[in-house]
């Protein structure tokens, strides 16, 4: 088990729980953030086998940021450029794609160009579908030496405005078994492929993040899930069958995943011994990572994605990989 948790959460600070250990400056509060986490992840836990059945609880939402959101509560998607702009990275590796399919699964791969192998993440589109700013994501990603498979869960739709991105999720969270048995073939299959290593992540982004969290609840095997402010699982049953070590990213002020629901999420994970980082950025609200709207937090945005690749680094590389 970790270290007790502190008992006050310093105002405008980036609460990082990992047990509810540590506390560092929030990137927002500050110009430039300079303190690291100190907080010391409990050990893992050994998941306990579930069905292949997902547990899909998400509850439906808007998915507008505010400053997008037009007189007739309507919004258009960032379909390109969008969040991969604040992602700006030097000597990123050369890197190949491709529309393909996979196990059965379609989706947009990227990967190192040079010969070698790789871990491999299984990257979760927002509710728009898989526009070209998650191809951008998985490009960028796949340029820090990863092997990234972006599924499509929507059969090559993109949603152009909110009223279909709803019904597009929807249809997803109506029958939340496809969606888990599609992402699981994909894990297998990168796992399959002469570029890979055995090692498979899974992460997502609100939508994406309550995926990756369904996909870690199923039989899938994955190294690690990472969470972006995806709709929690807080049962201690469910939470058993979870591929840790996990990482969540939050808002403080998120009126989809309740500040509440957050804790009681990391609080479980605690008491279950499963190693995990969760991060709370102090004003940021739902979907902070998405410049669409007002929503968007550019500070909190680079530090998450700077853990982000911490994270991966730590639980998915052991130095057999080349390139």
């Amino acid at each position: 088990m970790s270290a007790p948790r502190p008992t006050v959460v310093a105002v405008a600070a980036l609460v990082l729980l990992a047990g509810c250990s540590g506390l560092v400056p929030g990137p927002d509060s500050t110009p430039e953030p300079t303190a690291e986490p100190t907080a010391t992840p409990a050990q893992t836990a050994t998941p306990t086998p579930s069905s292949t059945d997902a547990s899909y609880t998400q509850t439906p939402h808007t998915g507008c940021q505010p400053g997008a959101i037009e007189a007739d509560g309507s919004c258009e998607p960032v379909t390109s450029d969008g969040n991969a702009d604040i992602f700006a990275a030097e000597n990123l590796s050369a890197i190949t794609t491709e529309r393909t399919t996979i196990n059965g699964t379609p989706g947009y791969l990227a990967r190192p160009a040079d010969n070698g192998t790789y871990p491999a993440v299984v990257m979760i589109h927002e509710w728009w579908g898989l526009n070209e700013n998650i191809e951008h994501m998985a490009e960028v990603l796949a340029g820090q030496g990863y092997v990234v498979f972006a599924v499509d869960l929507y059969d090559g739709e993109i949603a152009r405005n909110a009223s279909r991105a709803a019904d597009l999720s929807g249809q997803v969270r109506e029958n939340p078994d496809v969606a888990v048995a599609d992402m699981s073939r994909a894990v297998d299959g990168l796992r399959d492929m002469p570029s890979t290593t055995d090692k498979v992540a899974s992460l997502g982004w609100c939508f994406g993040g309550g995926q990756s969290l369904q996909l870690s609840l199923s039989d899938a095997d994955l190294n690690a899930t990472v969470i972006y402010y995806g709709t929690l699982e807080t049962d201690e049953s469910t939470l058993r069958s979870i591929d840790g070590p996990v990482l969540g990213v939050f808002g403080s002020e998120d009126e989809v995943v309740g500040i509440e629901n957050v804790r009681e999420f990391d609080r479980t994970l605690d008491d279950l011994g499963v190693e995990h980082d969760v991060y709370v950025y102090e004003g940021a609200s739902h979907a902070f990572a998405n410049p669409s709207g007002e929503s968007f937090r550019p500070n909190a945005t680079r530090d998450a994605w700077t853990e982000t690749l911490r994270f991966l680094d730590e639980t998915m590389r052991d130095g057999a990989e080349a390139g």
